[in-house]
């Protein structure tokens, strides 16, 4: 048994007859009768009964609307439930990013959200391989992910809120020759020893592209996945690296330089699954990681938040 179904044993008691209740329900009266057959297959016994030419209730099937009464007043208190749920301004909405992003757009989601009325940001780090970044929207209301401009695109099981389109550049010591140059190719790099990601995250394939590009295999001395550490490393002398123009934070003792030659972008998205923008808390956070994108690609004087 379902609603519909005592819907229309609710109604037929109430209006007297198939047709009126046809009348009431705004459907056919064979749609009433076949309703009614449905539920009856359901109960052991029987629900209607023949008065002259109309077709009435039973004790059990009087009994059975009056209960249907109690299940559409839960139902529609039950409705209203989840419609307040979904247009609250409020309620937790937790969001996971990769390091460099949730360490520029965390402390922008706290400030944005930190009024009476405004969601409650869950924050959390997920440092995986791209092909990882889907599943995360099963745990999470928003997943920021990143990919490079020649990798597969994020598959059609998740809705994308494009954030950025990120330039990589190469990281080197302040003092560095190649730091006096004003653009670096493949040919330019290839010699030094190089500080990358592990083997399956997002930056290996442009790692790849530039050994290819040079014609030969690039020394990775050192294997860090976070930027702050590599940082550290290139400013010690210890290599030269691929680091984010925007998302993180420049070092003293560093020197950024632009490379060509290979596709050296990286897109930042918000993935989540479509049903959960149907929570207007939801909604607003994706909004203020809109802004926060815009505000982050301007502040060199560009504009290059994803459209």
């Amino acid at each position: 048994m379902d609603e519909r179904q005592l819907r229309v044993l609710r109604e037929l008691g109430e209006s007297g007859s198939v047709t009126a209740a046809a009348e009431a329900l705004r459907v056919t009266p064979s749609a009433i009768s076949q309703q009614l057959r449905l539920l009856q297959r359901s109960v052991p016994v029987p629900l209607t009964e023949r008065s002259g030419r109309r077709l009435v209730l039973t004790p059990a099937g009087q009994a059975l609307a009056g209960a249907a009464i109690e299940v559409e007043t839960a139902l529609a208190r039950a409705r209203g439930t989840v419609g307040e749920f979904l247009g609250r301004p409020d309620g937790v909405v937790s969001v996971a990013a990769f390091h460099s992003a949730a360490a520029v757009f965390g402390p922008d989601l706290v400030r944005a959200t930190s009024g009476p009325g405004s969601p409650t940001v869950a924050l959390a780090d997920e440092d995986v391989a791209q092909s990882e970044f889907p599943p995360l929207t099963r745990e999470y209301d928003i997943v920021v992910g990143h990919r490079l401009d020649h990798t597969a695109p994020w598959p059609g099981t998740v809705s994308v809120t494009p954030l950025l389109h990120e330039p990589m550049d190469i990281a080197l010591p302040t003092g560095h020759p190649l730091a006096a140059r004003t653009r670096l190719t493949p040919g330019d790099v290839a010699d030094q020893p190089w500080i990358t990601v592990h083997d399956g995250f997002p930056l290996m394939a442009t790692i790849e592209a530039i050994a290819a590009a040079a014609g030969r295999r690039l020394h990775l001395a050192h294997r860090v996945n976070e930027f702050a550490v590599v940082a550290e490393i290139v400013a010690a002398g210890g290599g030269i690296a691929l680091m984010p123009r925007w998302t993180t934070r420049p070092h003293p003792q560093t020197t950024l330089r632009p490379l060509t030659g290979v596709h050296a972008r990286r897109h930042i998205d918000a993935l989540h699954r479509p049903e959960r923008t149907a929570r207007s808390a939801v909604r607003t956070v994706l909004r203020h990681l809109r802004t926060s994108a815009e505000a982050i690609s301007s502040r060199d004087g560009t504009d290059e938040a994803a459209t």
